[in-house]
């Protein structure tokens, strides 16, 4: 009987969680699947239910696994509203601060060698293979976000432009359904910049307009980082909207 003890030192139920975790990244359970009871699984580690319950209210918390009642707990999956209350902080400024999907407008997609920059932070060599895509997003019909994208090649076999741009959800969805990786945290880092003049172009607006850039990591399990992405926002008629306490009991 396999036991919940990955980990020499930390309370039970944190190594219970670490070993749900190491399943989860393994591909034991499908996005949207079920995962066994609480009493398979507490037999399973040789734990209490208690135990096993504290592990598993942990995986909710964070947004990886989502209880459903009377039905289970399924590992989480990237529905659009997931993705717009949990990845996508941008609001209008107007009004309640209402948030809405952008719509993505294909500009790029090719394949390049990581700067120095991208590999720091997707924990890669410089000049690894990588793929780039770019996308303009639109808010209310007008072009607002200009995205730049990279994944590091050798997590996304198969990915192509045609892959890309046909995907049937979100980005996240399409990186979680396809290739099975998920997404389950970002890292973001803020700064104030002045348009260049090819985002200036892209975004319709004069150049050196004052825009919010956002430098952002996103990462699976086990602290993976997968996906290096540096948004360029418009911010004269949106703003960066950034509520925990709704993002933590929207999943």
């Amino acid at each position: 009987m396999p036991t919940a003890s990955p980990t020499p030192t930390g309370p039970l139920y944190r190594r219970v969680q670490a070993a749900l975790t190491r399943k989860l990244a393994a591909g034991a359970w499908r996005p949207g699947e079920a995962i066994p009871s609480e009493t398979v699984l507490a037999r399973e580690f040789n734990v209490s239910i208690g135990t096993l319950r504290k592990a598993v209210d942990e995986l909710a918390a964070g947004n990886i696994l989502v209880r459903q009642q009377g039905r289970g707990t399924f590992v989480a999956t990237h529905s659009e509203d997931r993705t717009l209350f949990h990845f996508f902080h941008i609001a209008q400024k107007s009004g309640s601060g209402a948030r809405e999907l952008p719509v993505h407008e294909f500009l790029s997609f090719r394949e390049a060698k990581a700067t120095a920059a991208e590999a720091a932070a997707l924990g890669i060599g410089a000049g690894t293979p990588v793929l780039r895509m770019e996308n303009a997003l639109k808010l209310g019909g007008k072009p607002v976000i200009f995205d730049g994208i990279v994944v590091p090649s050798a997590l996304f076999k198969g990915l192509t432009e045609t892959v890309y741009r046909n995907r049937e959800s979100t980005i996240y969805g399409l990186y979680q359904a396809r290739f099975g990786i998920n997404v389950i945290r970002i890292s973001e880092r803020l700064s104030a910049e002045n348009a260049s003049p090819a985002v200036a172009k892209l975004l319709e607006i004069p150049v050196l307009t004052p825009m919010l850039v956002a430098k952002r990591i996103a990462y699976t399990y086990n602290d993976t980082p997968v996906e290096y992405r540096v948004s360029w926002l418009d911010t004269r008629e949106h703003e960066y909207l950034s509520d925990l306490w709704k993002g933590d009991i929207a999943g």
